[in-house]
């Protein structure tokens, strides 16, 4: 039966009434529907709306509907309209007439809005704590590696040394803005829509400050027209997950140009590589590939929530049925990538000498020569000109800076001594850098233990 059929007559087309329903998506949200219900059984109880033992025998009723769906011995029937149908028919069904009673001063628009905030705060504790994992293990490669010199790059070319530590810590970095966006987020999600009933509030003397304490949430939403009608958290969670699934796919990225055989930076674990089924010799980084495409999966899944609610008028539209199986789905990518993501980087082998190498031959310690001269006096432009003309004689001579003759050097400018060949060593260069977020060892370690106390105090 419709909780509705009471003003039409007959049953919906059959085509009519799938497209309808919304069971197969709203299933996932059962056990929030309890939670919500148990609350607001409460909540009628305390305003005397509901005796007692009327209250007792429904929140009884509940918590075994709760405990069957749990053990297995109770299946959400997906014929029911949605899970909202579902939960009151079977409440009936398991302790009669008095079931009808449980849906008194609220309706569906509240209901719903209710249990997808209460399923999506748990969802954001759960990413949170993913994203936590996530940053734990880039913290641990960072430690290992803050001796490992690499190429940093700006437009994919080698531009100054830095170390792969430094590197991944910029990731990490990402990671604790994703966990303070997720917090942020949280403190607007959590205010309570239930008691805004289908639009206009209800006569009956309701306490939704009580019915939002039980269900743990900070306040409850001012406007009940606003309370029903608006997904703005979930828009807002979409564009969350949307800057996580684009910090890993950058990561991505990198990890499968670094893996490539003309860099060899890395080795990715066999556990999250795939091999050719015509190439034997191939090693492909399909999880590093699948996790750069993720992105535009949940961005995909934004676009539609924010064009579903573009041109809604107040209050309620059957439109905002559309929102759960995008947020839901962009939930599920999100958490997935993150544990691989963790996986893969837990794993991952760092070739230090190859990344050393492409250091001396990119000329990474060109800059350091031109702040040479500027030490000794000169202008940072002539410097510059100076340090380039060495760049390419090094380049046609196939040297690196540090096996120019001192000859060389002096034939560019007589401020050129021996310490020079100190002065460009690459360790030398980057361990200058110790500024403030620079890659220096020192410096580096300091970040990693600011991401740790971050974590450990969040």
């Amino acid at each position: 039966m419709k909780l509705w059929s009471g003003m039409l007559s007959g049953d919906l087309d059959n085509i009519a009434e799938e497209l309808n329903s919304s069971i197969k998506v709203d299933k996932r949200l059962v056990f929030d529907d309890i939670r919500g219900s148990i609350a607001h059984v409460k909540m009628l109880e305390k305003t005397q709306i509901l005796s007692t033992d009327q209250a007792k025998e429904i929140v009884k009723g509940l918590k075994l509907i709760n405990d069957k769906l749990k053990n297995g011995q109770l299946e959400v029937d997906e014929s029911s309209e949605d899970v909202h149908t579902f939960i009151e028919a079977t409440l009936i069904d398991e302790i009669g007439e008095l079931g009808k009673k449980i849906h008194t001063a609220r309706s569906r628009n509240d209901q719903v809005a209710t249990d997808l905030k209460l399923n999506l705060r748990d969802e954001c504790d759960r990413i949170e704590k993913l994203l936590k994992d996530y940053a734990k293990t880039l913290c641990s490669l960072a430690e290992n590696n803050t001796e490992s010199i690499m190429p940093g790059y700006t437009h994919l070319q080698a531009a100054q040394p830095v170390t792969f530590a430094h590197h991944i810590m910029a990731y990490a970095m990402m990671g604790l803005r994703d966990i303070a966006r997720l917090r942020d987020y949280k403190k607007r999600l959590n205010s309570s829509p239930l008691g805004a009933c289908a639009l206009a509030g209800t006569s009956y003397p309701i306490d939704r400050e009580f019915s939002a304490k039980e269900l743990g949430f900070d306040s409850v939403m001012q406007n009940s027209m606003d309370a029903v009608s608006d997904r703005d958290y979930v828009l807002e969670l979409e564009s969350v997950l949307s800057i996580i699934a684009i910090h890993l796919s950058r990561l991505s990225e990198e990890l499968i140009i670094w893996s490539s055989q003309p860099f060899s930076f890395v080795k990715i674990d066999d556990k999250y590589s795939t091999g050719s089924s015509i190439m034997p010799q191939k090693k492909n980084p399909d999880m590093a590939e699948l996790l750069r495409s993720k992105p535009a999966r949940v961005i995909g899944n934004m676009s539609q929530s924010f064009i579903m609610m573009k041109g809604i008028p107040l209050a309620y539209a059957k439109d905002m049925q559309e929102d759960k199986e995008a947020i839901f789905d962009s939930i599920d990518t999100v958490k997935l990538s993150l544990k691989v993501m963790t996986g893969q980087m837990d794993t991952l082998t760092v070739n230090k000498e190859k990344m050393l190498k492409a250091c001396k031959q990119g000329f990474l310690n060109a800059t350091d020569v031109a702040d040479y001269l500027v030490n000794k006096g000169l202008a940072f432009r002539d410097a510059h000109h100076i340090s380039a003309r060495l760049v390419k004689y090094a380049t046609e001579c196939n040297k690196t800076l540090d096996e120019i003759d001192l000859k060389i050097y002096k034939e560019e400018s007589d401020l050129f001594e021996d310490d020079i060949y100190d002065i460009i060593n690459i360790e030398k260069c980057l361990n200058a850098r110790n500024s403030l977020g620079g890659p220096a060892k020192e410096e580096v370690k300091r970040q990693i233990s600011y991401v740790l106390n971050e974590l450990k105090n969040s």
